[in-house]
């Protein structure tokens, strides 16, 4: 029964993902990289400086915009960058890493659209809190007869929120993590579902599920400032340990990049497969790729319409820092490791692989590298899954027109996905998650498009207010 369902879903996934969505995405990040003169690489050291600016009194928003940042951060790095890597790097060859920095250095535009036209035609709801995103950007910049795109939009995020991102990946990445450290002979088992599962499993499920609860109790500003705590800490933790594992095995890094040249384009492959294996290498590091960064997916928007600014451009260059930071910084490092130690030619799978290559690469015994891991894990997932909470609520928010019993309904609904989570199968919930997010960044990419002009506008506005083409709050930063 469960290869049958697998087989299903690999169908659907394998159409979803098919060559017209990678096109699209790809078609879209260039189109605005082109429209907006590859502002992602020209204003890159302004960005950084618009990050950490001093909030001005009298903006409009809920948090700064280093705390909206930190909750899109929050949401994207996760299992995305240490178990999505991995399952990249072990079904598409190294060569997946290649177009997961293509489709990051265009993404970089696209997320920074996504977020600068959140900030421009945001909302405030009845309450007074603010509310923004694809779904608002899609009814008031593209207008009324374009809603229905902007309510299928809504009704993929609520999905991706229950089923992709939000909750299955992210504890079901935690939960693998502490099994592997704690009982990975599944010595300590109790049977449940028709199954056995290690007690690690069902103990860390249960407290990981009781954390989650707590924390969304508290709405945004909780989960902004959990955020802005944890997620820089977590990123830290992770990168030092990357960078000591790459510094010890420099002298592979050459071979390591040639590998992962041949192999995007199927160079390695036998006679008549390279174009097989560049599909694979292909589908494999755009689709990971956009997991883990979410550009173009419409996710980044929803917390970047929270800040504290009133400039959209401004807030557009930080959030699309998101995609910098994620893929080019945290995922690079991640592939690397794996392909210099070796790791993901060794039959594993998953969260499995990353760890093999902390426990071969990391100067220290294989079970303190194991416990480093699994800590990074759980705090980037964790992260995540509070997150994309914040995320689907606000889909949902826009759906039901901000009612309010629904929306704390749903809260207990995306709980319990949480804990039922570590029982869902690795294929199956890589999969799904796939599938829904595929179908979540259609719309959105979809109103990009559409919207590219208005963003190429806004962007000329915004330089263009001084002659010296040098913005004053730029300068105040």
């Amino acid at each position: 029964m469960l290869d049958t369902i697998n087989s299903v879903l690999g169908s659907i996934d394998d159409f979803v993902w098919g060559v017209p969505l990678i096109v699209l995405i790809l078609f879209t990040g260039l189109l605005l990289t082109v429209r907006l003169r590859g502002l992602q690489f020209s204003k890159l050291a302004m960005a950084f400086k618009l990050m950490f600016k001093n909030d001005k009194s009298g903006e409009t928003g809920e948090v700064s915009s280093f705390a909206a940042l930190c909750t899109a951060l929050s949401a994207t790095i996760g299992t995305g960058n240490i178990v999505g890597v991995a399952t990249a790097i072990v079904a598409g060859g190294p060569g997946a890493l290649f177009w997961m920095w293509l489709a990051a250095l265009v993404g970089t535009a696209t997320k920074f659209a996504e977020c600068m036209l959140a900030i421009k035609f945001r909302t405030v709801a009845k309450d007074g809190h603010i509310i923004g995103g694809p779904f608002y950007y899609i009814e008031k910049g593209m207008g009324k007869q374009w809603t229905w795109l902007a309510k299928i939009f809504a009704v993929f995020g609520v999905m991706v929120g229950l089923f992709g991102i939000g909750t299955f990946t992210q504890i079901n990445g935690i939960t693998s993590a502490v099994k592997g450290f704690f009982d990975p002979e599944t010595v300590n088992a109790v049977s449940l579902f028709g199954r056995y599962y290690s007690m690690s499993v069902i103990v860390s499920g249960l407290i990981l599920t009781v954390c989650v609860a707590l924390v969304l109790i508290g709405g945004l500003k909780r989960i902004s400032s959990v955020a802005q705590v944890v997620v820089p800490f977590m990123a830290i933790l992770y990168v030092v340990c990357g960078m000591v594992i790459l510094l010890l095995n420099v002298t592979k890094i050459p071979g390591a990049l040639v590998q992962i040249v041949t192999g995007a384009f199927g160079l390695r492959a036998a006679a008549g497969g390279a174009v097989g294996a560049m599909l694979i290498a292909m589908q494999k590091g755009i689709a990971r790729g956009i997991f883990s960064n979410e550009a173009g997916i419409g996710s980044a928007p929803i917390a970047a319409a929270a800040a504290k600014v009133d400039e959209p451009v401004e807030q557009g260059l930080v959030s699309m820092l998101g995609t910098v930071i994620d893929t080019l910084i945290i995922c690079t490092m991640t592939g690397l490791c794996i392909i210099v130690t070796g790791a993901w030619d060794m039959g594993l799978e998953g969260a499995a692989v990353t760890t093999r290559a902390f426990q071969i690469g990391l100067p220290i015994p294989a079970q303190a590298a194991s416990f480093l891991l699994m800590i990074c894990l759980v705090f980037f997932a964790f992260t995540t899954i509070l997150g994309w909470d914040y995320y689907s609520e606000r889909c949902l928010e826009y759906l039901t027109n901000d009612n309010q019993k629904v929306i704390k309904a749903y809260r207990w609904v995306y709980i319990a996905c949480v804990f039922i989570g570590p029982y869902m199968t690795v294929s199956a919930v890589w999969t799904i998650a796939d599938i829904v997010n595929g179908l979540m960044a259609l719309p959105n990419l979809v109103a990009l498009i559409g919207l590219s002009g208005v963003a190429s506008a806004e962007v000329k506005n915004f330089f263009g207010k001084n002659s010296a083409g040098v913005n004053t709050a730029a300068e105040n930063a």
